[in-house]
């Protein structure tokens, strides 16, 4: 069966792989306190079927627990260790199958194997928050290896702790005009593109969410990300196909044999 990505607006993502679909840090609403959904329709209720989410950290655009409420009735949630101390509201999800994961972790979903993996990134609720839980990406290994970055800056290593992978979801941007260095802009997106050489990516969290009162400052941050890691991945990983996805849109993987 192909193997297939949607990317429903943000970090939000389908995997769907061997007959599992996975769901990467859910985010179905149009605004979340100081930012509003600029482009894309709030995914439809297609997008919440799943059989397994994935919570790469705990910040409030990647952890959303409403969103996380609208999953059915025994999905299976996988969340950085800790997750459950720091973020009161998933005790409430008894609905959901939660597992807290550290980088290293493997979960099995009927014939997938979710790896837990590293990531640079603050993964605290709050950034004066006391429980410092770790920040993770995920591979998904089936027909496919499919890497999902969540946030994550370059690291040492990176190609080694994610290994060899078919295709990456990667982030090319953000919610705000400027990025730190624990998050991936178009160019280090694109040298991350480098290191991993998978053959096919998709370029996510971006052009999606943008404070209020904020559609005249650096605007090009908003628009240009997936088209500027485009380009740069032509240059630095010319292997590769890049895919820029609009949003609700889905590309198949191709799988070496």
């Amino acid at each position: 069966m192909p193997v297939e990505l949607t990317w429903w607006g943000h970090a939000t993502c389908t995997v769907e792989d061997s007959d599992i679909r996975v769901l990467t840090d859910p985010l179905f609403v149009r605004r979340l306190a100081h930012l509003r959904r600029r482009r894309g329709a709030v995914p439809p209720p297609d997008a919440w079927r799943a059989d397994v989410a994935l919570v790469s950290h705990l910040h409030a655009d990647h952890l959303h627990v409403p969103s996380l409420a609208r999953l059915a009735p025994g999905t299976r949630l996988l969340v950085p260790r800790g997750a459950r101390r720091a973020v009161p509201g998933l005790r409430r999800l008894g609905h959901l199958e939660v597992t807290e994961v550290s980088a290293g972790d493997v979960t099995d979903v009927g014939d997938l194997r979710v790896r837990a993996v590293p990531a640079r990134h603050d993964g605290r609720r709050l950034p004066v928050g006391r429980h410092r839980v770790p920040a993770l990406g995920f591979v998904v290994e089936g027909e496919a290896r499919t890497y999902f970055a969540g946030d994550t800056g370059l690291f040492d290593g990176m190609e080694k702790e994610v290994g060899p992978v078919d295709a990456a979801l990667l982030p090319v941007g953000g919610w705000g005009p400027y990025l730190g260095a624990e998050h991936l802009d178009a160019g280090r997106a694109a040298e991350a593109l480098a290191r991993l050489a998978p053959r096919t990516a998709v370029p996510v969290h971006y052009g999606t969410y943008w404070p209020i009162g904020m559609d005249s400052v650096r605007p090009h941050e908003f628009h240009t990300p997936g088209e500027e890691f485009v380009r740069l991945s032509a240059l630095r990983a010319p292997g590769v196909a890049v895919h820029r996805l609009g949003h609700g849109e889905s590309v198949r993987v191709e799988v070496a044999r």
